[in-house]
């Protein structure tokens, strides 16, 4: 009786996982394809940076409009009446009054994520140099020369000439240079109260890419990428089989080729899924914890570097660098980092100084640091937090944008707010902001109104494969069908995952372990 009660039990247990790993299984599959590829292609910026996707063919929402999508970070003047402006459409020269543009991005490798500009400066004595996503470039007039960095990593995130010496700044160290053939390379001292910990947010991150143990950490999450496309095509398979052989059975014809056929692809359905069922459970949780809502739960978490792996570095500015400025006031660099604003001698031989007082940055990263007057110490602090007036001598900030005095933060400000600054441009007329969704706006000044984008400027933007794939992987992709409501689709999607995940983990168990013995 006792074993009657138990197999029914087990009938009842396969039953219901049955329905909740097949249903909801055929949903997501399209889902798992678009999660698993664009997240393959995400893990190699620079294997696909020379792709572009044409912006006529993807939805409205992408089109180039005033200047959006970060179109333009920032501009360097060199004339009085010219100027440089640079970001995601690379480099343009312009004047003043951005009446015209000219392309000066001959030189920048295929692509148009090889030629997005993270900063510009031109120096004293009239060089021009370029900081992008793969390295360090100098114009020679006609076209952009390449200059090689001794650091492994080549992503530049701030250039800036103090004392007449170029300062470069990558994600995790200082560069000095006089002549850009001799670096001085500088590790950043540090914070003398340092917890030795790293965000929660970076952690997941670096876990779910695979990127905290390297490029073969990121192969090992390839190939789960591969096993989950397996899956989710050998899931829709085994759902087709069964009408495929009454099909050719109402027909008359030979049914044995299909169901082998059948076996095969169940027997290596559940052999993939048992195999890879826990690392794409973790692999599920982390990726869900990445984007709001449920990253506002860890934005401000930090914990333990986990041993031996990418983040356990004796630097203690491991891709932690975004800004750097030299400040008047205080006599010392002002650096902004993934853990706030910290000040550092000008000899970077005593440990950073944390600023208590300071405005909220989102952790994306800060977006523009200038100084806002030519009273020192009074700076211009934008992020996806928002545009703020940062006074150093008072301890004060204000909102820019809405002009209300603003608390000082503890650490980052929130992830996204209602206006993603992206850019800041100044010129002898007028201020202009950059919002990343809506694109420039007039801050202050004699101008009337923002220039136009140029046809020829936005022809020669494309969208870049990788932010395709990232656009589809975080679901943004979907905003102009459901609007503000893709911010579900990850927890949803995730939700959904897990449960035909552990679902079909539980039918191996129930139904076809013991087969195996």
């Amino acid at each position: 009786m006792e074993h009657i009660k138990t197999k029914t039990t087990k009938s009842r247990w396969l039953k219901t996982m049955r329905k909740y790993h097949k249903w909801p299984g055929i949903v997501i599959t399209i889902f798992i394809l678009f999660f698993a590829t664009s997240g393959i292609i995400l893990n190699h910026r620079n294997w696909f940076s020379s792709v572009d996707i044409n912006r006529s063919y993807l939805p409205p929402d992408y089109r180039l409009t005033n200047w959006n999508f970060a179109s333009i970070k920032g501009a360097v003047h060199i004339t009085t009446s010219d100027m440089v402006v640079y970001g995601n459409i690379g480099a343009w020269l312009t004047n003043n009054e951005m009446e015209y543009f000219i392309d000066l991005n001959d030189g920048f490798p295929k692509g148009i994520d090889s030629r997005k500009v993270e900063a510009m400066l031109y120096t004293d004595d009239g060089n021009l140099l370029a900081g992008t996503l793969f390295g360090l470039y100098l114009f020679n007039g006609e076209f952009w020369d390449k200059i090689e960095i001794p650091t492994i990593e080549k992503r530049i995130t701030d250039l800036i000439e103090h004392q007449n010496q170029i300062h470069i700044l990558t994600r995790s160290h200082l560069l000095i240079t006089d002549d850009l053939k001799s670096f001085e390379i500088i590790t950043l001292p540090e914070f003398a109260d340092d917890d030795n910990k790293v965000s929660l947010f970076r952690t997941l991150w670096t876990l779910h890419s695979g990127e905290m143990f390297g490029e073969w950490g990121k192969i090992v999450v390839d190939i789960l990428g591969l096993g989950l496309i397996f899956l989710g095509i050998s899931g829709i398979l085994h759902w087709l089989f069964p009408k495929w052989i009454k099909r050719r059975k109402r027909k008359n014809g030979a049914i044995q080729s299909l169901k082998s056929g059948m076996k095969t692809n169940l027997k290596w359905h559940n052999k993939i899924g048992y195999i890879l069922a826990i690392f794409l459970i973790f692999t599920t949780i982390t990726g869900m914890f990445l984007r709001p809502p449920l990253l506002i739960t860890i934005a401000q978490s930090r914990v333990a570097k986990i041993p031996f792996s990418k983040l356990d570095k004796p630097n203690p500015w491991y891709d932690k660098l975004r800004r750097i400025a030299w400040d008047d006031l205080n006599n010392k660099y002002l650096v902004s980092t993934s853990e706030g604003f910290f000040h550092f001698d000008a000899y970077f031989s005593e440990s950073a100084n944390y600023i208590q007082h300071q405005p909220p940055v989102s952790v994306m990263g800060c977006t523009v640091l200038e100084p806002y007057t030519s009273i020192p110490g009074v700076w211009l602090v934008g992020s996806f937090s928002g545009l703020f007036q940062w006074d150093m001598q008072s301890n004060t900030i204000h909102n820019v944008i809405t002009r209300r005095p603003v608390m000082s933060t503890a650490r980052m400000g929130p992830p996204i707010s209602s206006n993603l600054i992206s850019g800041y441009i100044r010129t002898n007329r007028a201020e202009y902001l950059v919002e990343y969704s809506r694109g420039m706006e007039v801050l202050s000044g004699h101008a009337a109104s923002v220039p136009s984008m140029p046809a020829g400027v936005k022809n020669a933007t494309p969208f870049s494969l990788w932010n395709l794939a990232l656009e589809v992987h975080t679901g943004r992709i979907f905003n102009h069908l459901i609007g503000s409501w893709y911010i579900l689709y990850i927890p949803l999607a995730g939700i959904t995952l897990l449960l035909v995940i552990i679902s079909g983990f539980v039918i191996w168990w129930l139904a076809h372990r013991k087969k195996r013995k």
